[in-house]
């Protein structure tokens, strides 16, 4: 007789750099994505939704990480064999929209969108593959004071969403003036021959904070290994190039008016980089004339942005405050969203430039800085009324109770399992149930239903260690007539809540 074959089955295992997200914290990002479409709303910006994905040659050359396969996309091919990409941003889907309905739109174009990117990089300690964005773009104008608005928004964002002042500033820089801080190093950056060194080196400068000097100051020079073992090729800078733009990144000061003094000298033989230090004047005087002094909004020249398709102003909002790691000691969470000013995006498409600048917040890491300031707003969430089944010949009777207390907006199910009471307690102490409503024969004959309060239970069971004592006292335990069970509930509620 044939052996009987093993059934081989799939492992259930989570691809590497996703994750899975729980109730609470999915209640606590809608929250927050409330609070941040209400400032962007306040603001004057409209949603857009795009697709998840694009035809690949819509996304361009402006990629995340062209170390990587499929130079930093998830790409798949069409049946009549066109390249689509998922999204990596949120923005390239813009230019595409506004430069397929360009006529139709007001100019300037005002949009804010929120959904999920993807990036096929190496994951690491809280570096997705996939991750949601919450982005504002303004589009269809070079006016400077579009970027200092985008400023603006940043920092009031962070406010809304209960950042206190001091613990997040809105970091501005000038790509133009780092061009120019190239340009005085020996390294035209418009030319083609550079322009993956100039790519090397901001993607170098923008990993400061997380490499720190020396590690940037090798990304410069000839090459990292990380603690893999895993070597990023560098810039191939000379040592003097390595200082002066070493140089460019720690020349912030106090002060708005002090930084734009110490980089002067750094551009003074470049047009371009001038340019730039005069938008970075410009956008100082508009935010503090609007009342955002430099604890909310400071230039500082180590922002640059690691995507390649920013043409001046750049922003980094940045979390100050320390937090418990959770490996152990202290960390700072460091950026949760930043943008910058794209002139080039939606000219890929149109022939005709096209002035454009936006602001991305990453909705993820934020949740988890808020979190850390206990102002994440659902992790102690509730789950709903549990009522249990405790005679199968009544269950409409149960599913009745359950519509009563929804119609009166509150959570509540009916137990669906087939197991016994002990069970169906379980089963609501897992749910997070804040109560329990019971009704077996008797409390039908009398017309009544037993409320147990399992919040106001599990605090008294602590104080009462004596089982007589438990038993005789029957503890957060009431009977109401089953027409009061939505006041009774009501009431068990409101308790908690205050």
């Amino acid at each position: 007789m044939a052996k009987k074959q093993k059934q081989r089955r799939p492992k259930a295992r989570l691809p590497k750099g996703l994750r899975d997200i729980g109730a609470n914290e999915i209640r606590a990002v809608q929250g927050m994505l409330t609070r941040i479409r209400d400032v962007y709303e306040t603001y004057g910006f409209e949603p857009l939704e795009t697709p998840a994905f694009e035809y690949s040659d819509a996304l361009g050359k402006f990629l995340p990480d062209q170390d990587r396969p499929n130079e930093g996309v998830f790409s798949f091919a069409d049946e009549d064999d066109q390249w689509l990409s998922l999204r990596y941003d949120l923005t390239a889907p813009l230019a595409r929209y506004v430069a397929e309905h360009y006529d139709q739109l007001a100019k300037p174009f005002r949009r804010y969108q929120t959904g999920e990117v993807w990036r096929n990089e190496k994951p690491g300690p809280g570096r997705y593959r996939q991750f949601t964005q919450f982005d504002a773009d303004t589009v269809g104008t070079d006016n400077v004071a579009a970027d200092a608005e985008i400023c603006m928004l940043a920092a009031d964002t962070l406010q809304a969403l209960g950042v206190p002042r001091g613990d997040y500033v809105i970091r501005v820089n000038n790509r133009k003036v780092l061009d120019g801080v190239l340009e005085g190093a020996g390294i035209d950056p418009k030319a083609d021959e550079t322009a993956l060194q100039r790519l090397t080196v901001l993607r170098a400068i923008d990993k400061l904070d997380r490499l720190g000097a020396a590690g940037v100051e090798q990304l410069l020079g000839e090459g990292r290994k990380d603690e893999s073992g895993d070597f990023t090729k560098g810039a191939g800078l000379a040592p003097a190039q390595i200082e002066r733009i070493l140089g460019f990144v720690s020349a912030g000061a106090a002060d708005g008016q002090a930084t734009l003094s110490g980089l002067e000298p750094l551009v003074a033989e470049s047009a371009l980089g001038r340019e730039g230090l005069e938008e970075l004047a410009r956008i100082d005087e508009l935010v503090s004339a609007a009342g955002f002094a430099v604890d909310r909004i400071a230039i500082d020249p180590a922002v640059v942005r690691g995507l390649d398709y920013y043409t001046g102003p750049v922003f980094e909002a940045e979390l100050t405050f320390e937090a418990e790691a959770e490996e152990g000691g202290l960390q700072r969470f460091g950026s949760v969203g930043g943008g910058g000013r794209y002139d080039g995006l939606v000219e890929r498409f149109k022939g005709v430039r096209v002035p454009a600048t936006g602001f991305s917040v990453g909705v993820s890491r934020l949740h988890a800085a808020l979190s850390a300031l206990g102002k994440a707003g659902a992790d102690d969430a509730t789950g709903p009324v549990v009522i249990l089944v405790m005679d199968r010949d009544h269950v409409a009777d149960y599913q009745r109770m359950a519509g009563d207390l929804r119609a009166a907006g509150i959570r509540a199910e009916m137990y669906l399992g087939t197991s016994g009471m002990k069970a169906q307690m379980k089963y609501a102490d897992k749910r997070a149930a804040p109560c329990v409503i019971i009704q077996g024969g008797d409390e039908r004959e009398r017309g009544e239903v037993t409320i147990k309060d399992l919040v106001e239970g599990s605090r008294l069971s602590k104080e009462i260690e004596d089982n007589v004592a438990w038993r005789e006292g029957r503890p957060a335990q009431f009977s109401v007539p089953r027409s009061d069970i939505v006041a009774a509930v009501s009431d068990v509620l409101a308790r908690h809540r205050s």
